[in-house]
């Protein structure tokens, strides 16, 4: 899995779909749902349940960050997997301070 900026994958247990925005420093597998992402060309349709310990879910629009690769995603379209690289979980990006308009 060659996860270059501008990809698209999509996860095999959920809705969910996702754009890379930055690679990650070190080679892993993305996962949503407990399950590996398939690329967005990929036939085949959800399937399979999505675990437990990762249903928190993907929210459009929102990005995602592994602080410990680099790793940053952009969620495409929603689904009730949450996101994971090599099994740790991702944070949302938190928003940047605007600057004081004094």
């Amino acid at each position: 899995m060659e996860l270059k900026p501008g990809s698209r994958w999509k996860s095999a247990v959920c809705d969910a779909q996702l754009v890379v925005v930055r690679p990650p420093s070190a080679a892993g597998e993305l996962q949503c749902g407990g399950a590996a992402v398939l690329p967005i060309d990929d036939p085949a349709e959800p399937s399979g349940a999505v675990s437990p310990d990762f249903a928190e879910g993907v929210a459009i629009g929102k990005r995602y960050v592994d602080e410990a690769s680099g790793l940053e995603v952009l969620g495409a379209k929603a689904g009730k997997g949450s996101l994971a690289f090599d099994g740790a979980p991702m944070a949302i990006k938190g928003a940047k301070p605007l600057p004081a308009s004094d």
